[in-house]
C-alpha cells in the first residue's frame, strides 16, 4: 500500500539516517518501526458495565420520574430559597 507521511525535518533526518544504517529503505524502516510498535501495544480491555442501585422503598412521594426537569426545579428551589 502506498502512503504520504509529513516527518519534521529532525525526525525525516533521523529517520534516513538509521534506515541506511540497517541497510534498508527508509519505507522498509518505517513499516519494521510500526509493526514493531503494533505488535508491543496491547488493546486496552475494558471492564464491563455494572449499574449499581440502591435498594429502597422506591421513589419518594411526589417525584414524578417522568418529568425530570420538574424534578431539578425543585432541588432548585431547596437549594436558593426566594428572598
Amino acid at each position: 500500500m502506498r502512503t504520504t507521511i509529513s516527518l519534521d525535518t529532525r525526525l525525516g533526518q533521523a529517520v534516513r539516517r538509521r534506515a541506511a544504517e540497517e541497510g534498508t529503505s527508509v519505507s522498509a524502516f518505517i513499516a519494521s518501526v510500526l509493526d514493531d510498535a503494533l505488535k508491543r501495544r496491547k488493546p486496552a480491555t475494558r471492564q464491563p458495565f455494572r449499574l449499581v442501585t440502591v435498594g429502597g422503598p422506591g421513589v419518594r412521594k411526589g417525584i414524578d420520574l417522568d418529568r425530570p426537569r420538574q424534578l431539578e426545579a425543585a432541588e432548585d428551589a431547596a437549594s436558593w430559597p426566594e428572598r
